[in-house]
């Protein structure tokens, strides 16, 4: 290690590649256990009060549309910072610098399309989930079935992200090493996040993000000051030191580290950009979160406050990141976690005092379980979404052809959540070498390949059929899907979902530069060439005047 790491009082344990916590973890355990215990207690407590509050397939699904703008702008925050935004960003950028900025320029831009194109028109034409939008002018079941299965698909996605992000994060503070402890460890998480959807609904699920929010930006602000404190202040003190510290030297703070190397890894930026920045107006558990607020109003209201506390956060990750490299370094990041998905935990300790030190100790129990609150939270809102979207799209029209009462409906969510948690434990059990940050880009490249075109078309274009509808989402989810499977993610590297295998034959990381475009050319196609008529005049007429106006919204 350089001059740099002594400076900073890095101890030498460093040297060996011992992760950074472990000797914090052993002397500490009790603490950190139950400051650790504290946290997750909390969360629950509230699951359970708010699930008391939950008596309707509205409260279920929407919370009761009982959300004020600023609470729902919190909740947003509180799902959309998620463990690739909190542990995976701050690896990303710890070990690729300019690079792994990025993903928050993308995260914190995405946001944009959101607001001027999805929020209020999604919320004025639905009622509970994405495909009650989608199949206000268009024919019921084939669409509802696409719908749902895409949905379901596209949080599974985002589930691996958040299983990685506790596994990696549990077995650092546990000191816990080896394959088997993390699978244990995801198993444990699975168990809590089918238990915060299963008892509290959307009213216990949005006050825990609300608190999870408040919590993250605060340890988030607490972090980022004591790193500006070690550097005097002076941000480029702190890059220069990251740079060094890096041993990529000027290259570190400049384009090119990770995605210039030769013309595919350019080509992969184009396309995790693309995926980035138009995945989130299509994430289903971002889209059900504009449900749960009374008026159209109220849901610009929220998205505005959820743009403010989320570049807040976004701007934070820069201290995050580069304040990891330059005070921890990459030699001991990846000791701990070779995606770098410790590196925000690992800055904790060291900032509070150093590994051994009781400062240390107290700041990486507080971080990490803020942490995984962040996990919980998001799972839990992840799980609510795909599990609703059974029940209510799949089950209640599309098998039960709407013959099903409120009561039945719940409880089939309910069951569906815990097959969904299983099904996402079983995954992610093969996915823990992947980086957060990248595995939520996956989704992000199904969400806006399969979810937006369809979502665009339905709201604003007049001439969009059933047939363009499922050409688009089932196109889009397959092909981006199917890339995905046949890409280096899956293979051909010993950081893949399966090292010893070797089937990456597409060249790409992300999907997005090609399967977004083939969905929304599917949906023009398909509707062109279908056989029947496009949503009668007057239909579309009322669903632009709801859309626009909200007048006959739920």
């Amino acid at each position: 290690m350089s001059s740099i790491s002594s400076a900073a009082g890095i101890p030498g344990a460093l040297h060996t590649g011992v992760p950074l916590a472990a000797g914090a973890a052993s002397e500490h355990r009790t603490l950190i256990i139950t400051l650790f215990s504290v946290f997750v207690a909390a969360t629950l407590a509230i699951t359970v009060w708010a699930g008391r509050q939950t008596k309707d397939a509205t409260d279920f699904y929407a919370g009761g549309r009982s959300f004020t703008g600023f609470q729902n702008g919190l909740a947003i925050s509180g799902d959309y910072m998620s463990a690739a935004s909190f542990l995976g960003i701050a690896g990303a950028i710890a070990l690729y610098g300019y690079d792994g900025f990025l993903y928050s320029i993308g995260f914190l831009v995405a946001w944009l399309v959101a607001l001027l194109l999805v929020a209020e028109p999604l919320r004025n034409s639905g009622r509970f989930t994405m495909a009650d939008a989608l199949a206000y002018r268009l024919r019921q079941r084939p669409v509802r079935t696409a719908a749902g299965t895409s949905t379901i698909v596209v949080s599974i996605f985002y589930l691996l992200a958040q299983m990685i992000g506790a596994g990696a994060l549990v077995a650092l503070l546990l000191g816990a090493s080896g394959e088997g402890s993390r699978r244990w460890i995801i198993g444990l998480v699975g168990l809590v996040m089918v238990l915060y959807v299963t008892i509290g609904g959307m009213k216990g699920t949005t006050w825990v993000q609300i608190v999870k929010a408040v919590l993250l930006i605060l340890g988030t602000l607490l972090i980022t000051v004591l790193v500006l404190n070690k550097v005097g202040w002076n941000v480029s003190t702190l890059l220069g030191r990251a740079a060094e510290e890096s041993g990529k030297g000027k290259a570190f703070l400049e384009p090119g580290l990770q995605y210039g190397k030769d013309g595919t890894t350019k080509l992969n930026f184009i396309s995790l950009g693309l995926a980035l920045v138009l995945g989130t107006a299509g994430l289903p558990h971002i889209l059900i979160r504009f449900y749960t607020v009374p008026t159209a109003k109220a849901a610009r209201k929220s998205v505005n406050w959820a743009i403010g506390i989320i570049g807040a956060f976004y701007l934070m990750t820069i201290a995050l990141g580069f304040g990891a490299a330059a005070l921890v370094g990459s030699k001991s990041i990846t000791a701990s976690d070779p995606s770098g998905n410790t590196a925000a935990p690992l800055l904790a300790q060291e900032v509070g005092g150093g590994a051994g030190s009781t400062g240390g100790a107290v700041l990486l129990a507080v971080i990490s379980a803020v942490a995984f609150a962040t996990i919980l939270a998001v799972v839990a809102g992840l799980t609510l979404a795909s599990s609703a979207s059974f029940a209510h799209d799949l089950w209640a029209n599309v098998i039960r052809k709407g013959k099903t009462s409120e009561k039945e409906e719940v409880l089939t969510a309910k069951c569906a959540a815990v097959v969904i948690g299983a099904v996402a434990i079983a995954l992610s059990i093969f996915a823990h070498r992947l980086n957060a940050a990248a595995v939520v880009a996956l989704a992000f490249a199904v969400a806006a390949s399969a979810n937006l075109p369809t979502i665009l078309y339905s709201l604003f274009w007049k001439r969009f059929t059933t047939r363009g509808a499922l050409w688009s989402i089932y196109g889009g989810l397959i092909s981006s899907v199917g890339l995905v499977i046949f890409s280096p993610v899956v293979s051909g590297n010993e950081k893949a979902l399966f090292p010893g295998m070797d089937f990456d034959y597409f060249p790409l990381g992300n999907p997005g530069l090609v399967s977004i475009p083939l969905g929304f050319l599917l949906g023009w196609l398909g509707s062109l060439l279908s056989r029947e008529e496009p949503a009668a005049d007057a239909k579309y007429a009322e669903l632009e005047v709801r859309s626009l106006t909200g007048y006959g919204a739920h």
